[in-house]
């Protein structure tokens, strides 16, 4: 089933402020909450898409490529947003509608449930270095990085052997401490994450001695990515749950890859058509020949029509970069340049001086001496 427009799912225009985005995603969050719709399929899906378009159009960066490449653009591994799910919409809600809020608290901000899904881990961004070949036509990688995982010893709660935590004495296990002010319009309550178990609800008695209490540990991962062809400069695929995963237990991160292009030596990407400069002496451009030319990933063997001008752009079809995720193909687009010799032996150049005197040297291939023509390619070749 084919995606909506993040911007109809959000109902707002594609030049509304970063306000009118929160907003928007606030009004559809608090109408499709499952709180709201228990058993509600529909409502949960439909919570899910408002979700998906928030994190992406929420995002300057992800934003962007949205706007240039629409959904083809979230693609790759795990484009933006994609893969969501409950904890990570859940996790959004400290931000959006602040831990104070009403909304907060109606929607799982006090303690338990929410608290634990407000815990994500950092990201991890890469650079991913792809020649012209990959580009056009997707690759398989498999790059290392470091991460932080979940301690196999404790199992990510950072109690020796994995031991039961003892409940926060501070907060009472609810992960939060409230304040009450009096102020001119009465009492004011507000909650902030607990000193002393960082919001955790749960105290370690005795550390793991292998991730001395964090619940991670820092270790070396292949992990392997499908690119898609068509891909450019700049743009940023994400894995999801591939980043570095929080202090005892959470959401881990996402795992951004940025590509970076390798300039071919030979052939220039121009969008999805790439371009090849072809040089021809005098002589190949006025009788005609064949020629190979490089391709991505092979050659090609083309004819040059006699009579060829400088400047003229030769066309083959479907030979450049596929469309991003589409089936559409880029061309390969040949320039034909005419070479000059810069040093002429006398013979050469007496050779040349004939045809510049000659009546029959006029732009008029009807007029020109093919035979004398020949005799000059020899010298050209």
């Amino acid at each position: 089933m084919a995606k909506r427009d993040f911007y109809e799912v959000l109902e707002i225009s594609k030049s509304a402020s970063e306000d009118e985005i929160k907003k928007a995603y606030r009004k559809m969050a608090i109408k499709y909450h499952p709180d709201k719709n228990p058993g509600d399929k529909a409502a949960e899906e439909k919570f899910k898409e408002a979700a998906e378009a928030y994190e992406v159009l929420s995002d300057a960066n992800k934003k962007a490529r949205y706007d240039r490449y629409g959904h083809a653009g979230m693609g790759g591994a795990a484009g933006g947003g994609q893969h969501m799910n409950m904890e990570d919409i859940f996790s959004q809600f400290g931000s959006i509608f602040g831990d104070d809020s009403p909304f907060g608290g109606m929607f799982g901000g006090g303690g338990g449930r929410g608290q634990q899904r407000q815990r994500k881990g950092t990201d991890l961004r890469i650079k991913l270095k792809l020649n012209l070949e990959e580009v056009a036509n997707g690759v398989e990688k498999k790059i290392k990085v470091k991460r932080h995982v979940t301690c196999k010893s404790c199992s990510g709660n950072g109690a020796k052997n994995g031991t039961e935590l003892s409940t926060c004495q501070t907060c009472g296990g609810a992960g939060q401490v409230r304040r009450v002010q009096q102020t001119m319009l009465g009492q004011m309550v507000t909650t902030s994450p607990c000193p002393t178990c960082n919001g955790e609800g749960k105290q370690v008695k005795t550390r793991c001695e292998v991730c001395f209490g964090e619940g991670r540990t820092l270790e070396e991962e292949i992990i392997p990515i499908k690119i898609p062809s068509g891909v450019a400069e700049g743009m940023q695929l994400s894995m999801s749950g591939k980043g570095n995963v929080p202090p005892r237990g959470g959401v881990a991160g996402d795992l951004l890859i940025v590509i970076e292009e390798e300039p071919d030596e030979i052939l220039h990407r121009d969008g999805n058509n790439v371009i090849y400069d072809l040089y021809l002496n005098f002589a190949d451009a006025a009788l005609g020949t064949s020629v190979e030319v490089p391709t991505i990933g092979g050659k090609a063997r083309i004819t040059i029509e006699a009579g060829t001008q400088s400047g003229k752009i030769l066309r083959l079809k479907g030979k450049g970069i596929k469309e991003l995720n589409g089936y559409g193909v880029g061309d390969e687009l040949i320039h034909i340049n005419l070479w000059t010799p810069k040093t002429l032996s006398r013979e050469e150049t007496d050779m040349l001086e004939k045809m510049r005197i000659s009546p029959n040297f006029v732009p008029n291939p009807n007029k020109n001496d093919k035979n004398f023509f020949e005799k000059m390619k020899d010298f050209f070749n």
